[in-house]
């Protein structure tokens, strides 16, 4: 599993190093003096929200954007592909010389961030505030940023089971050409629930597009219903 191996890294890690105080960053201040230019494309809540939010700042102003959406998009995979590191570098009892080993072990699967630090800066924060354990939804909503930054509007398709890559861009397509996408262009997530049967429940901006097994299923039900 990823979590033994990265614990293991972070312990060597933390062996080798001396127990200096963390020189963390705050992200407070770059977050409430945003220029017109830097200021995040749409508002975002929640703790995860807010880091979020500072981070896009931050990679702006240093013309980062793109290579810390990459570095982030990595570690998204890496805290998705194992479902434990989460809790593990989430853990109330690290000690600094433990944050300081998480960190260092993170920075190494960001697949490169260029020389701007702004990563770093965030995990060091995260870590400096115990908030480790959001850092998967602060990857996600920085993703949010960015597809609104380009003007993309998410489209989220969801199936009984896994669609073929063939499909998914028949269905862009298609929504693509109709009033939903409102002109602009498409993000397409898909997600698995075997809950709705077969079908497709596709979400798109603010409306729902519910052609889903379990969607018929429930509206004859009512109707059944109703007529009783």
């Amino acid at each position: 599993m990823l979590s033994r191996s990265f614990l293991a890294g972070a312990a060597r890690a933390s062996s080798r190093r001396a127990a200096p105080v963390l020189g963390f960053r705050s992200y407070a201040t770059p977050a409430t003096n945003n220029t017109s230019d830097n200021k995040p494309p749409i508002p975002l809540y929640g703790v995860d929200g807010t880091y979020a939010s500072a981070t896009y700042t931050a990679a702006s102003k240093l013309s980062a954007l793109d290579p810390t959406a990459k570095a982030l998009s990595s570690l998204l995979e890496v805290l998705k592909r194992d479902t434990k590191l989460p809790s593990l570098i989430a853990a109330p009892s690290l000690t600094t010389e433990d944050k300081q080993a998480i960190v260092s072990e993170l920075q190494k699967h960001t697949g490169g961030e260029g020389k701007t630090g702004v990563v770093k800066n965030l995990l060091l924060t995260m870590a400096e505030h115990n908030r480790l354990g959001l850092l998967e939804g602060v990857c996600m909503k920085f993703a949010e940023l960015m597809s609104a930054g380009r003007g993309e509007l998410e489209m989220i398709v969801t199936s009984a089971q896994k669609l073929d890559d063939k499909t998914v861009k028949r269905i862009e397509t298609a929504v693509s050409k109709s009033e939903y996408s409102q002109g602009k262009k498409l993000k397409v997530v898909s997600k698995v629930n075997p809950d709705i049967l077969g079908g497709l429940v596709v979400e798109i901006g603010d409306r729902t597009i519910d052609l889903s097994v379990s969607g018929k299923v429930s509206k004859m039900n009512k109707l059944l219903t109703d007529a009783l």
